[in-house]
């Protein structure tokens, strides 16, 4: 896959290493010397180009027209906008990803300003410390959708109100649906007759908003 990276800051560099050591073919975009010799000693000099992202003919040669995905990554919201809106609309990249720096400036990334996907940073790390501060336990294996739903697992708490039932008997959250469940290391298929016992561990894919439900559920039943 050719991925164009435009932005070669602290977060454009790891995601260039990321894709590089996964094998992909990386251009990155730094119009700032001093950035572009750091980037030089730490990426594959033929990876980095010096130049402004938001300049067409800068695209052209980083080759954007044969490119699977442009990713802006800039520290400034605006030049994020005129990379998607460039590569979108002028060079019709298939998959456009930016970075959203200011969380006020969100409602602007959009399908109509050639945005695919979003990155809001400030909002994704205040919602996963709200969520590692409610959820107990639980861990987050995988996001979905944006962070729309995720993969979770969750060990049944000796004192739950589903340990000794049957998967039938209990009313899990109506937006998740159980994956599997580990007992002491065997997989177990979730199905309606299979009781469940402490210390169970439970694989589920659950909305966001029910995240919290489902952790209360399988956590200590609340004297």
């Amino acid at each position: 896959m050719k991925v164009i990276i435009v932005g070669g800051g602290k977060v454009g560099t790891y995601l260039g290493s990321l894709l590089l050591s996964g094998g992909h073919d990386v251009t990155v975009i730094e119009e700032r010397e001093a950035e572009v010799q750091r980037l030089r000693s730490e990426l594959p000099e033929r990876s980095v180009l010096l130049g402004s992202g938001s300049d067409p003919e800068v695209l052209e040669t980083a080759g954007v027209r044969s490119a699977n995905v442009v990713a802006a990554v800039t520290g400034a919201d605006e030049t994020n906008l005129v990379v998607t809106n460039l590569a979108r609309f002028e060079f019709r990249v298939p998959r456009v990803i930016a970075r959203v720096n200011n969380p006020k400036n969100a409602w602007m990334f959009t399908p109509e300003m050639g945005v695919d996907v979003a990155l809001n940073q400030a909002d994704l790390i205040a919602r996963l410390v709200a969520e590692e501060m409610s959820l107990g336990d639980m861990m987050t294996l995988l996001k979905l959708r944006k962070g729309q739903f995720s993969v979770v697992e969750e060990k049944v708490h000796p004192r739950s109100t589903v340990a000794g039932k049957a998967l039938h008997e209990v009313q899990f959250p109506d937006k998740s649906v159980l994956i599997a469940i580990i007992r002491k290391g065997d997989l177990l298929v979730p199905r309606g007759e299979l009781v469940l016992q402490q210390a169970d561990e439970i694989i589920a894919l659950v909305h966001a908003a029910q995240v919290g439900d489902l952790a209360a559920l399988l956590g200590a039943q609340r004297s």
